[in-house]
């Protein structure tokens, strides 16, 4: 099977499709030497997120190990994650450098 999506870090709930998926399309991509797949559920743009994990209401996105921000209702796995359903949290980058010194 082909990969038509990026998994950037292991603790990722998304990956990135590299081409446009169309509903009922399978989206495969490595999760370090496992091959995974799902079902895409609506249709995903091209370098857009596809949800690979069930996300409630006000959970985390998590991309590159880190998070995007929070979601504005749940979204599925094989559901589009886009600006319609995460929003930015501000992140307060000078505490984070302090906890990691």
């Amino acid at each position: 099977m082909k990969i038509n999506a990026l998994m950037m870090d292991k603790t990722d709930n998304v990956v990135t499709c590299v081409a446009d998926i169309a509903a009922g399309e399978t989206v495969c991509y490595c999760n370090g030497e496992e091959v995974c797949t799902l079902v895409a559920k609506e249709a995903i743009p091209y370098c857009h997120k596809i949800a690979i994990k069930d996300v409630e209401e006000g959970g985390e996105i998590i991309k590159y190990g880190e998070s995007l921000g929070k979601t504005s209702e749940e979204i599925k796995t094989g559901y589009w994650v886009s600006h319609k359903n995460l929003f930015s949290v501000p992140r307060d980058y000078d505490a984070e450098m302090v906890e990691l010194a």
